[in-house]
């Protein structure tokens, strides 16, 4: 999602997740949750300077003068790698009603990196982000409609 589309994911996609959560019986009150977007192809890169630049460490949150002062956003190294430039992630919240501190929801983040099933270490996008693109390939390449409801409950087919 470009910049552009953010105006529309606000009055679109905001919009019927709220209904969703209205029509399931949650007041506005009761409602709470925070909704980012997910930007893994950027240009941006972060380079640690003592004496010769080198790669950030895994875990490296970057959520000031970079940033832009009117959007609730952040980078995050999660990877670490042996050759070349690691890439970070971009963060950008639209929506935040649940209270978390950015501090918080900055290592919430981070934490959900290392969760994804099929690699030991950590992704570079949280695992319900890998899970939700991985099945949208899958049933948009390959199946051509719904997966089986069998396949609910077992992480390991994505």
């Amino acid at each position: 999602v470009g910049d552009g589309q953010i105006p529309y994911v606000m009055e679109h996609e905001i919009a019927a997740i709220q209904n969703c959560f209205r029509a399931a019986g949650l007041t506005d009150d009761q409602l709470l949750f925070t909704y980012i977007i997910v930007s893994k192809r950027i240009n941006t890169r972060f380079f640690k300077m003592n004496g010769k630049p080198s790669n950030p460490p895994s875990g490296t949150i970057v959520d000031d003068v970079v940033t832009l002062p009117e959007m609730y956003d952040f980078f995050l190294v999660s990877q670490s790698v042996r050759q070349g430039t690691v890439n970070p992630t971009s963060y950008n919240v639209i929506k935040d009603t649940s209270g978390l501190k950015p501090n918080h929801l900055q290592k919430l983040t981070y934490k959900l990196t290392h969760l994804y099933y099929n690699w030991p270490g950590t992704v570079r996008v949280p695992a319900p982000c890998q899970y939700a693109h991985k099945l949208a390939f899958l049933v948009g390449e390959s199946l051509h409609r719904e997966p089986s409801e069998q396949l609910e409950q077992t992480l390991y087919y994505l």
